[in-house]
């Protein structure tokens, strides 16, 4: 549904508080108490058959009785009664509900179906839900308080999120000590309607909102979550804490990789690959939440300490060094300017250690000096009691300095009641304080941790000439052609066909059904070789002693043939044992490897890369990303396991052939997402000796799947579906394609064609490069919310983008914004109107209704255009533009 409903929530212009109560410590009590205390200044309609007045308003028998438009309906009514609330609310034409009545699905079936009539009601009505069970709504901006929570939060630009009301309650009351102001506070509940992503969509196209914390507990819609996260995270900071992180999920995992890819570190993954902060205890969320609230998000690592005690600064230094970062080693210059301020033997180093004598006006000197420091890019400001100065004294002389200042800072104020006044002056001039140097270095480099991850992900692929083949008909052929049952393992020479399909390196494996085969293809193959059991029973192999290694004659085939079968029979009398499998026998490898994947009920598939062989679960170096997977994220995979360290070159050893191993992981990505059956997948060990790579060992686990690809993933797949070579009207051939990451140089390129004139034409203004981070902008882009197609030219140096068309869908609605530009060379043939005709059915086909742009009235070429495309144009009086519009839900 559409998040511009949400207004009904968030800015209402009428309440009706049903269930509201006279009753002194009932909910409905406290809900009308708070509406009013906070000044709310819409029209407010309690609704209780019992009462005639509630607190001085007069009371209405049912939502319907009050025969004024309603935008919000809160509902403190027993959760049973809710179904038959919704209904009257929907007669009435209520735009959106909080419900705070608890009784859901939290208490089992009966909850569970209480719910179901709820939500079939208020999609008949069209209403917007947040909760049931939920503690309320905070909107400081409109002095909406729908909430039965005590305290009232100080204004501000961060928004704050939370599945538990008694979270929300905490950190309200925290804020307050501290003097951090919110713009929101939503305590989410249920969230039958209204989820995480909805909220972050909204909260982030707000631009009274500059930040939002998250305390998430579960994810639902985990693909609309990530789409909106990921386009949010790159202008907002978002914070998030995750409850419930432990590893029960893989109990049931049958292979290493399920087993190792546990709820925490996937969702670990999903967030840094939305470029969210992700906190592990609420002492962070709450010590980020005030950084984020009252500083600006550093540029870099850069941090420098103050201090008037050595202790301290070693203090914080560990701290850095715990985190994997130090403190900025300081310039020249800037030691030269702290010479002439400070006594002749201060530390001459980071931390600067202004020594315990120091007076409040030393502090200011050194401050002044740090802030305008240009390798520095975050204070900190130590003070432990001295018998010199008092926190008090340091504190006022600070924070005239301090307010504004163009990097973030923070006052460590270390101790008890002495130092407790200096922070209160510090949090009345909204500059965080903390008490200790961890905790103010740990909310630095999470901060830090969000620019880099957004640098990150702003990162342009770089373009390669290989292309990769895959053969889809012989792996669905494997897969899909499993029996009737629900799942099944794939065995050892099915998995490795699939494999090879795909491209990925495999050792070759025969089937032997009996001793006699099994000498043959030994001498076949030829010595020495390896055999194993074969069973669709029996995964692991080695738990099994189903391994032999290393045979070098028939009478060692002899030996572990019958070795082999006797300890399958031990280890699982029931199994079915097919035979083994004889392969050659590899030389010692320099690198065992684990590669594989898993599908998360909530994720989908996860890939998983680290250090494999039978050590893989005692050294737990793996890391995991969410397909799809390019070149880049591939290697960012690889960098964050301690493997890489060997991986490219270590004393004799030669680097491995990365780029290999890239390739080879981006096969795995695209066949979990071509084949969402596909449940586990187990690499292990993947191999490298003499730069080769090779599967040795292969596991897959399949099972039949209601999602087609690639709607099982939660970030949208490249739609290669709308690739196509055509002919313009004016006779040149082109391919038309989704951007993708790596065109940025194409598109800086296109954008250098444009005359002064174009580019006033399409951008209103007058621009002369486009840095970047926009250009990243343009080309990274959400395939489920964007349709963006450019028109590419074949020419003897390479192709070259000619033009481009995007359609931008407004967060919320079923509304895009159309944008068209074509290269000053190739106006007038036909390139952007055919980019547009190959636009508007991926439009149509995501459910887009309307498709609107805004052209200057000099631009006769769009305008010519818009009307062979029937588009409606409107001339709009202000200023020298025309609207032009088409409607798809009528143009059929």
């Amino acid at each position: 549904m559409e998040t511009s409903n949400l207004d009904k929530i968030f800015k209402p212009n009428s309440i009706a508080v049903i269930g509201a109560s006279e009753k002194a410590g009932s909910i409905g009590f406290a809900l009308i108490r708070n509406l009013q205390a906070g000044a709310y200044q819409g029209k407010l309609f309690p609704v209780n058959p019992n009462h005639r007045t509630i607190d001085g308003l007069k009371a209405f028998v049912s939502v319907e009785q009050i025969g004024e438009p309603i935008d919000l309906a809160v509902i403190a009514t027993p959760m049973q009664t809710v179904p038959s609330v919704i209904r009257d609310c929907a007669k009435a034409n209520v735009g959106g509900a909080i419900i705070i009545s608890a009784g859901g699905k939290e208490i089992g079936e009966k909850g569970r179906e209480l719910e179901g009539e709820i939500s079939k009601e208020a999609q008949k009505g069209g209403i917007r839900i947040i909760g049931p069970n939920c503690a309320g709504v905070i909107c400081t901006g409109t002095q909406l308080y729908a909430t039965f929570a005590d305290e009232k939060p100080l204004p501000g630009k961060m928004a704050f999120i939370s599945q538990s009301g008694a979270l929300m309650s905490a950190i309200l009351d925290l804020s307050l000590k501290e003097r951090i102001g919110f713009s929101h506070f939503v305590s989410i509940g249920s969230m039958l309607d209204v989820d995480f992503g909805d909220l972050i969509d909204y909260l982030g196209n707000d631009p009274d909102v500059s930040s939002i914390v998250l305390y998430i507990e579960s994810i639902t819609h985990a693909r609309h979550f990530m789409s909106s996260a990921r386009a949010v995270s790159r202008i907002k900071p978002i914070v998030v804490l995750k409850s419930g992180r432990s590893a029960a999920g893989a109990k049931a995992a049958a292979s290493h990789t399920g087993a190792m890819a546990g709820e925490g570190a996937i969702y670990d993954a999903a967030f840094d690959r939305a470029g969210i902060v992700c906190v592990k205890t609420i002492q962070e969320l709450f010590d980020c939440a005030e950084l984020v609230a009252k500083q600006p998000v550093p540029k870099g690592s850069g941090l420098a300490v103050v201090t008037n005690a050595g202790g301290p600064g070693v203090m914080a230094a560990d701290a850095m060094a715990e985190l994997d970062f130090a403190p900025v080693p300081l310039s020249s210059m800037t030691i030269q300017k702290l010479d002439k301020k400070l006594p002749l033997f201060w530390s001459r180093e980071n931390p600067i250690d202004i020594l315990g004598d120091a007076i409040p006006e030393r502090f200011r000197q050194a401050v002044e000096i740090c802030i305008a420091a240009p390798e520095i890019d975050g204070l900190m400001v130590i003070y432990a009691p001295q018998a010199v100065s008092s926190s008090v004294n340091v504190a006022n002389v600070l924070i005239d300095l301090l307010k504004d200042c163009p990097i973030p800072v923070f006052a460590v104020w270390m101790g008890g009641e002495e130092v407790e006044k200096g922070r209160k002056i510090f949090n009345r001039a909204g500059i965080p304080t903390y008490e200790t140097p961890e905790r103010a270095i740990q909310a630095f480099h999470l901060l830090h941790a969000y620019t880099r991850n957004i640098e990150l992900l702003q990162e342009t692929p770089q373009k390669r000439v290989h292309t990769f083949a895959f053969n889809r008909k012989k792996a669905e052929a494997i897969i899909r052609g499993m029996p009737n049952e629900e799942s099944r393992f794939l065995s050892e020479i099915e998995s490795k066909s699939l494999l090879t399909a795909y491209g990925i390196p495999v050792n070759r494996t025969e089937v032997a059904t009996s001793l006699k085969e099994a000498v043959r293809l030994a001498n076949e193959i030829g010595y020495p070789v390896a055999m194993k059991i074969f069973s669709k029973d029996i995964t692991h192999k080695t738990d099994a002693n189903g391994v032999r290694l290393n045979l070098n004659n028939e009478a060692a085939i002899r030996d572990a043939f019958a070795g082999i079968i006797a300890a399958a029979k031990r280890y699982n009398p029931a199994a079915e044992v097919t035979g083994v499998t004889i392969q050659s026998m590899l030389k010692p490898s320099d690198y065992e490897l684990i590669l594989g994947a898993k599908k998360d009920p909530v994720f989908g598939p996860v890939i998983l890369f680290g250090m494999g062989g039978i050590m893989t679960e005692i050294l737990k170096d793996q890391a995991i990303a969410l397909p799809p997977l390019n070149r880049l994220l591939v290697r960012r995979l690889i960098q964050s396991t301690r493997v890489y360290q060997l991986l490219k070159g270590y004393r004799n050893r030669p680097a491995a052939d990365l780029e290999r191993l890239e390739e080879i992981i981006i096969s795995l990505s695209q066949l979990v997402t071509d084949f969402p059956e596909i449940v586990e997948l187990d690499i292990n060990p993947l191999i490298l000796k003499e730069n080769c790579f090779i599967a040795v060992d292969a596991r897959v686990l399949v099972k039949s799947s209601d999602i087609p690809s690639p709607l099982h993933l939660i970030i949208s797949a490249y739609p290669n579906q709308y690739e196509r070579k055509t002919v313009t009207r004016g006779g040149l051939n082109i391919f038309v394609r989704p951007i993708k990451p790596e065109d940025e140089p194409l598109l800086l390129e296109l954008f250098h064609t444009l005359s002064p004139k174009s580019i006033f034409q399409r951008f209103s203004r007058m621009i002369t490069n486009l840095p970047h981070k926009i250009l990243a902008r343009l080309t990274q882009i959400d395939y489920d919310q964007d349709a963006v197609l450019v028109a590419l030219k074949a020419e003897k140096a390479g192709e070259k983008m000619i033009g481009v068309c995007r359609l931008t869908q407004v967060p919320g609605s079923r509304k895009a914004e159309l944008g068209i530009v074509v290269g000053d060379p190739w106006q007038g043939k036909g390139v952007g109107a055919t980019l547009l005709e190959n636009c508007i059915p991926i439009a149509r086909e995501r459910g887009i209704e309307s498709v609107w742009g805004r052209v200057l009235a000099e631009n006769t070429t769009m305008l010519s255009l818009a009307r062979k495309e029937r588009f409606t144009i409107k001339k709009i009086s202000e200023d020298d533009q025309y609207e032009i519009t088409i409607n798809l839900k009528k143009d059929v």
